[in-house]
């Protein structure tokens, strides 16, 4: 989906000028369908007076509001801030669906964190947001020199004004520890405004530029996922993948959060199979495994004498010779337990099931005969045709 924003201009498409904000709630990230909004409440209960208001990217937050504000979903609403000012947002969850939401974040209902609306933004208030959105380029750019000119280790990833455009809050990035005293009073000179500094991680950085990643589709942070959890490579290790860190690293630099998202699966099929560095001993020698299929459910070994043959075993059998090793009883040879690699695949034959004619019904035919008519004409005109001695 998308709002009227993105539409098509001219034949070009513009892209979502809101940002992330659009008025609709439709293509923005991390939106949630309030889906019991057309539910009635029942007798003698009060609305939830909390709502759920949404900033630049992925920022949100719980407001309170008063009985006789009833703010709507996409509607721009003025909220306090915790220092001096207001900034300007939009809602984008009301109801019971709020409650719930708090409940998952673990935000108590009297909590300090939990801020009030003063009221719906007007079209003055709307202007001035604007207008203070509209300068965040050109001030992250002049940041950025200011930053360069100080040797700064840093970088400044983006910026954020809020919503009477006094502050800004610059989100950036660093490996140690940065002393931006300096940098702060040449931006509150540059710029005339008061400055917050906020060092995020480059997850969070990733989310909040947003992209399109190796599989095609839009950075699964930007989107849906909220919580960032570690990555290791024992999760490629377990999904037998190959340590390529240009392969497993994403837009942020670190390893990709989709190792995640499969490796509990992997984790429970790998308990019907044997460790990988444990040795079956047989009568002929011992034998190592080489290597392991996850989706066949079979291991390949090889004894140490003769590295070129492979044996294929299924887990259950590489499990049985493992448990005969414990007990002491003989095994002969990994022959007796792999299975014939000599079968050979039959051929599949593809057939017309579906009734479909042939595409050459679309062709015109060939006229053979035509051609052979005409040859034999050409040979007669040749033979009466008088001679050139003649």
């Amino acid at each position: 989906m998308s709002c009227s924003n993105c539409s098509t201009a001219s034949g070009t498409p513009r892209g979502c000028q809101s940002n992330g904000t659009c008025g609709t709630d439709s293509c923005n990230k991390l939106t949630v369908h309030n889906w019991l909004e057309n539910m009635v409440l029942p007798a003698g209960q009060e609305p939830f007076r909390i709502a759920e208001v949404r900033f630049k990217n992925s920022r949100k937050g719980f407001y309170r509001f008063s009985e006789d504000l009833r703010p709507s979903i996409g509607e721009a609403v003025v909220t306090d801030v915790s220092q001096s000012g207001h900034d300007v947002g939009r809602v984008t969850l009301t109801g019971e669906l709020v409650r719930f939401q708090m409940k998952k974040k673990k935000v108590a209902m009297d909590s300090d964190e939990i801020l009030s609306i003063k009221r719906k933004a007007t079209s003055r208030d709307l202007e001035v947001w604007q207008a203070a959105r509209n300068k965040e380029e050109e001030v992250q750019k002049r940041a950025r020199e200011l930053a360069l000119r100080l040797n700064l280790q840093m970088k400044l990833s983006d910026v954020e004004f809020q919503g009477d455009g006094k502050k800004a809050t610059f989100y950036y990035t660093a490996e140690s520890r940065v002393d931006f005293r300096q940098l702060i009073k040449d931006m509150a000179k540059a710029f005339g405004i008061r400055i917050e500094m906020r060092q995020i991680g480059l997850r969070f950085e990733a989310s909040r530029l947003g992209g399109i990643g190796s599989c095609g589709r839009e950075l699964c942070c930007s989107t849906w996922l909220t919580d960032f959890r570690s990555v290791s490579t024992a999760a490629a290790r377990y999904q037998q993948l190959s340590l390529n860190p240009q392969k497993l690293s994403g837009q942020c630099g670190k390893l990709k959060c989709c190792l995640n998202f499969e490796l509990d699966a992997y984790r429970f099929a790998l308990k019907d199979f044997p460790r990988m560095d444990t040795k079956l001993k047989t009568e002929k020698g011992i034998a190592l495994c080489q290597k392991m299929d996850i989706f066949k459910g079979k291991l390949w070994y090889t004894y140490k004498d003769d590295w070129m043959q492979w044996h294929e075993l299924t887990a259950e059998a590489s499990q049985e010779i493992i448990a005969k090793n414990r007990k002491g009883e003989p095994v002969a040879a990994l022959e007796d337990y792999s299975e014939d690699p000599k079968t050979e695949a039959k051929a599949l034959a593809f057939e017309n099931v579906v009734g479909q004619d042939s595409l050459n019904r679309f062709d015109t035919p060939k006229n053979r005969n035509k051609k052979r008519s005409n040859s034999r004409n050409r040979n007669r005109n040749r033979r009466r045709s008088p001679r050139a001695n003649d």
